[in-house]
């Protein structure tokens, strides 16, 4: 592949993800995300499994291109197989855990963090190490350190940046950890976190910015570091879908035990719901906030053969909910709580507060605790 075949993919991809940050252009027009990402998974339309396929074009071909500088996410890893490790026909199967993320995302959370040349960056969730090769082309590579769970992933892409020439720190940790380095004056998470760690905290220096999402939200929130060792700061009005942070291989297991009785017990308590069955896909907002209220609660829905919304409601103790609609909607619930009054009330209180905007609540980041609260300081979730 010529350097100009590339090159007029990354500054068409520069042209449309900088409009409203300029000073990212160079960057995304001179970093050739095709050799960090020479392999990808695509989710099997409709599968029930979760399977993939396997895309695996010839490198620098039109297919390559297309894909690496599209505005898109490239899912690079399936469960515990790596795109790289994987033959032409076979398949896997899981939840996504690690991937390149949208370029026009990537360069919106820098924007919000306002990266200037020279600034101490953190960049948690290195994966393929398109961001980090971003801001070490704007900042300096010798200013940017880049931390990942899996060591594959650091050196592989190590690896490929230096093919390019950019040399920033990577390390393999456990980035809710103890970090590589203080005093960083921006510090940026492409995977979500709860809680938001300490160790981010301490290692921001009065001043600095931070910009991370909430595991199991799409909430995402920026923070500047104050003299008194609190951030503070808002839920942007944009939503990031990142995965979250991860110890082991894959994640844990989901909760198919418990789905087994909740489809089809009758369950301790049986009772008309309070008002109608969300449709907790499109009414996100409440979906979210009953995870900021609830979190770790499992959700599943289907439409049945009658055009009948079922919602289940699923959790590690063995509490379950299932909400059926017809016109006697019943609502089923089992185990130790009760997950359905959790989210009715969860909805109440939302609508008591004006069904406020989520990028209304305030953020405050502290090593000793983080919340977020909504407007009028009348509800608070710990984060």
């Amino acid at each position: 592949m010529t350097e100009a075949g590339w090159t007029e993919a990354a500054r068409a991809l520069a042209d449309k993800v900088t409009a409203e940050a300029p000073e990212w252009h160079d960057a995304v027009s001179n970093t050739p995300r095709h050799l960090l990402v020479p392999r990808w998974w695509e989710r099997v339309p409709n599968s029930p499994a979760e399977e993939w396929d396997l895309i695996a074009p010839p490198e620098g071909s039109k297919e390559h291109l297309e894909a690496a500088f599209s505005d898109k996410t490239l899912v690079t890893r399936v469960g515990p197989t790596h795109a790289d490790h994987t033959q032409p026909d076979e398949k896997a199967t899981g939840s996504p855990t690690s991937s390149s993320t949208l370029p026009g995302l990537i360069v919106s959370m820098l924007r919000r963090l306002d990266v200037e040349p020279g600034h101490k960056f953190l960049d948690v969730g290195f994966g393929s190490g398109y961001a980090a090769s971003l801001v070490a082309r704007h900042a300096g590579d010798e200013h940017v350190t880049s931390v990942d769970v899996d060591s594959y992933l650091v050196e592989a892409g190590r690896t490929r940046l230096a093919e390019f020439g950019r040399t920033p720190r990577v390390e393999a940790i456990d980035a809710t950890g103890p970090l590589p380095g203080s005093e960083y004056d921006r510090i940026m998470a492409t995977v979500s976190v709860r809680p938001v760690p300490a160790t981010w905290l301490r290692a921001l220096r009065p001043g600095g910015k931070l910009i991370t999402t909430i595991a199991h939200t799409a909430l995402l929130i920026t923070a500047e570091m104050g003299k008194d060792g609190i951030a503070r700061g808002s839920v942007q009005p944009d939503p990031a879908t990142f995965m979250e942070t991860r110890r082991g291989a894959d994640y844990p297991p989901k909760l198919n035990d418990v789905f087994v009785s909740a489809r089809v017990r009758e369950g301790e308590d049986v009772r008309t719901p309070d008002g109608p069955i969300p449709d907790l896909w499109q009414e996100w907002a409440l979906r979210w906030l009953y995870e900021l209220d609830s979190p770790g609660t499992e959700t599943r829905a289907i439409i049945d053969g009658e055009g009948r919304r079922v919602v289940w409601l699923l959790s590690a103790d063995g509490s379950w909910a299932r909400a059926e609609e017809s016109e006697k909607s019943k609502v089923h619930q089992g185990g130790p709580r009760r997950l359905w009054d959790d989210l009715e009330r969860v909805r109440r209180k939302w609508e008591e507060g004006n069904r406020f905007s989520l990028h209304s609540l305030n953020v405050a980041l502290s090593p000793e605790g983080s919340t977020l609260t909504a407007p009028g300081g009348g509800w608070s979730f710990s984060v």
